[in-house]
């Protein structure tokens, strides 16, 4: 038995798929599929249920793979307590960031981070909450910068900020002019949403639960559209398409800045109770460097992204 081999069953568990599977460990297909029949040869046990579109898991097999799943763990942390030595600051952090915060916050975190510890780059990846999880869970990643809810995973998290949202409307829309939006009122619009997979999506519905209907339907393509970033959505309101629901600390980069003068675009605040998210830092509680853990959580609080309301501790209590 492999830790290799711990990794293709964990793989194939997430993905359903031993396709999929390969290509997520850079492997070929029938390498996985080999090295995954050895291992159930060597345990005398049937981990998978093969054969049907989608691959299944015996009931020992959840078992195992629980079990790989920490053993995985645990050995990303011997790599890194070997790896760190006496100094948890020194050597780069592996950061997971989803998709919805990463451009707005990145660029202002990853200066204040360099000058506060250069001695700690980030090594950073975006994704989705769900994929950033498992990431982490297999010490693939050391901490992961999402927005709640979180699964109960049994992980540390430390919230960092909360984000209220706000309506964008194209220049010429008749709210161009409004104040404050109620969140009742864009059941009646075209709504421009994120697809499937982005938790920003989800809480965007929970403002107008109305639009959680249409994207299953023809009835939807009228109604809503589904994109793949805030960005292309932000654009395609300013051609006048439909309204969207954006985070505040979109509204201070560059989609926002190249348009300076408001000429296409329009953003509104909600009416009271304006809703939001609250952004946390996430990491394994057996992580054996929290010291990093604090040093980015502080960096992320210095380096000033607009539109956001920080966490102190205070504010925790």
């Amino acid at each position: 038995m492999t830790l290799t081999e711990l990794k293709y069953i964990v793989a194939v568990a997430r993905e359903r798929h031993f396709g999929r599977a390969a290509d997520a460990c850079f492997v070929s297909q029938p390498t996985l599929s080999v090295a995954i029949r050895k291992l159930e040869d060597e345990l005398g046990v049937v981990l998978f249920e093969r054969g049907g579109s989608e691959i299944g898991i015996t009931d020992v097999g959840l078992r195992v793979i629980a079990q790989a799943q920490k053993v995985l763990e645990e050995a990303a942390m011997v790599k890194e307590i070997a790896r760190q030595g006496e100094d948890p600051l020194a050597g780069p952090l592996r950061v997971g960031i989803i998709y919805t915060i990463a451009p707005y916050l990145l660029p202002r975190l990853v200066p204040t981070q360099v000058e506060q510890t250069p001695q700690m780059p980030l090594v950073l990846q975006e994704n989705y909450t769900t994929r950033l999880l498992e990431l982490l869970r297999q010490g693939e990643l050391d901490c992961a910068i999402a927005a709640l809810p979180v699964p109960d995973t049994g992980l540390t998290i430390e919230p960092l900020y909360d984000e209220p949202f706000v309506v964008a409307v194209p220049a010429r829309h008749p709210w161009a002019s409004r104040e404050r939006i109620n969140s009742d009122e864009l059941k009646n619009e075209t709504m421009l949403l994120l697809g499937s997979g982005h938790c920003f999506r989800d809480q965007v519905l929970e403002v107008c639960p109305e639009f959680a209907r249409y994207s299953a339907s023809s009835e939807g393509i009228q109604r809503s559209f589904e994109g793949s970033s805030l960005e292309t959505i932000r654009h395609m309101v300013a051609a006048g398409l439909g309204v969207t629901v954006m985070p505040a600390s979109s509204l201070n980069i560059a989609g926002a800045a190249d348009d300076p003068e408001g000429l296409l675009l329009r953003y509104i605040p909600f009416e009271e109770p304006v809703p939001d998210r609250r952004v946390v830092l996430i990491w394994r509680k057996s992580f054996p460097r929290p010291a990093a853990m604090h040093a980015l959580a502080t960096s992320i609080r210095d380096c000033g992204l607009p539109g956001v309301h920080y966490l102190a501790a205070e504010d925790l209590a």
